[in-house]
């Protein structure tokens, strides 16, 4: 097609035809150049991720046909990446022959789906079956056939016969033993007759 031949309309209508793609050709190679970073940043920044905030949270393990534990949170925020529930004014039972055989208080807690780790922070106060309790800062429960580790301004008291003041405290699988860790004043007291 020579250029010269065509009608003045004609030229100025391919030479409109010609700036406007090259017009589209600049905008679209300056957008790859552009959005070039911001896609990778958006790829390593993982941008799919999920939160879900919730109220009235119910967390409970279950394994034939036996209740092990339940963890309520008045509030709480699921963490889809990382696969941890993070809950507010939470309230658990542990479960040892279809009874509870701890109750737990704590103003926040996590669990990790990956682990199956539950952590309580704050205010913690722990009642074991047999007249125990516990308040502590933090309390970690790994599973049912871990010890129990307490931190924290550790106060335990065992009915009105003892009580002890612990930085730590280790707690048995069974509840039965205890280990007090670090800054510790026993009391021990006499039932009068």
């Amino acid at each position: 097609m020579d250029f010269k031949k065509l009608s003045k309309k004609k030229r100025l209508y391919v030479s409109i035809a010609l700036t406007l793609f090259g017009i589209l050709l600049w905008a679209f190679i300056s957008a790859k150049v552009i959005t070039h970073d911001f896609t990778r940043q958006q790829i390593a920044g993982k941008q799919d991720e999920q939160q879900a905030i919730v109220q009235g949270v119910i967390l409970t393990e279950t394994k034939d046909e036996k209740k092990y534990w339940e963890i309520y949170g008045e509030t709480g925020k699921w963490d889809s990446n990382n696969g941890i529930a993070q809950l507010n004014n939470v309230l658990a039972n542990f479960y040892k022959d279809n009874k509870v055989s701890m109750s737990l208080e704590s103003s926040k807690g996590t669990y990790d789906s990956k682990t199956h780790v539950i952590t309580l922070y704050k205010d913690t106060h722990v009642v074991l079956d047999g007249g125990i309790t516990l308040n502590a800062d933090k309390l970690v429960w790994i599973n049912s056939s871990s010890p129990i580790v307490a931190e924290g301004h550790v106060v335990i008291k065992k009915d009105a016969q003892l009580m002890s003041t612990a930085d730590k405290i280790i707690i048995s699988p069974g509840y039965e033993k205890f280990k007090i860790i670090g800054n510790t004043v026993s009391k021990v007291y006499e039932e009068k007759k």
